[in-house]
């Protein structure tokens, strides 16, 4: 039987919203959501939250989550990178349990739409296409082929991606993705060698809008809050 890990990844220093990562979310705080959910899954021998700051490890714990160490300075900074900090938690859990994991399920805490069912799904078609690793999407609202433009150094602005004949509906253009920040899952070998997301063999889930907004700023709280009690009053 496969032994999977599950990462939580939650600094304390937020700029966007301040203590976002335990700030009340319909009375619970934010990361409880995601160690629920991850505890509702069934899937994992352990649950690890890495955090710099000894209020979410105070949370995380008494939610369910594993704490064992304390994220260190570097790895807390703006400058560290999300594969960095997952990669640091993965080599220290193995060490910590003395057990080698052979999947890594990373769960972004700033997603508490998600469901149960999402993790599960996503882990089943990680596993049956036998990728090297998967991230979670949803359609995007815009196509980089229609309605997505930048502007170069000299102000030019053109289309983020061009195609050979003319598009003039948007319903014509490749299928494209937004990136949720919800849910990572890596092979045991690729999280500890590779320092891309993007690989040959990497795996796409793709989840609903109304299930990938990624806590980020104020706006973003305040809609996954009202978004929230609206799905409340529907049961």
């Amino acid at each position: 039987m496969s032994k999977i890990l599950c990462t939580i990844c939650a600094r304390g220093g937020s700029k966007g919203v301040k203590n976002k990562n335990i700030k009340p979310l319909l009375e619970k705080p934010l990361i409880a959501y995601t160690i629920e959910q991850a505890l509702e899954s069934g899937l994992f021998e352990h649950i690890v939250v890495s955090t710099d700051s000894d209020a979410i490890a105070t949370i995380s714990q008494e939610y369910g989550a594993e704490i064992f160490f304390k994220r260190s300075e570097a790895m807390a900074s703006d400058r560290a990178g999300k594969l960095d900090v997952i990669r640091d938690a993965f080599v220290r859990s193995e060490a910590h349990y003395d057990t080698q994991f052979d999947y890594l399920v990373d769960l972004d805490a700033t997603a508490p739409l998600r469901i149960v069912e999402d993790i599960v799904k996503a882990l089943k078609q990680f596993i049956q296409n036998n990728n090297d690793n998967l991230i979670t999407a949803m359609p995007s609202r815009r196509s980089p082929y229609f309605n997505l433009v930048e502007v170069d150094k000299k102000g030019k602005v053109s289309l983020s991606k061009k195609l050979d004949e003319s598009i003039v509906r948007r319903q014509d253009t490749p299928k494209s993705y937004d990136m949720n920040a919800s849910i990572y899952i890596w092979k045991r070998n690729v999280i500890l060698n590779e320092n891309s997301l993007f690989l040959e063999n990497t795996g796409l889930y793709v989840m609903p809008e109304e299930r990938s907004i990624d806590i980020d700023t104020e706006l973003d709280y305040k809609f996954v809050e009202f978004f929230m009690k609206e799905k409340n009053v529907k049961k």
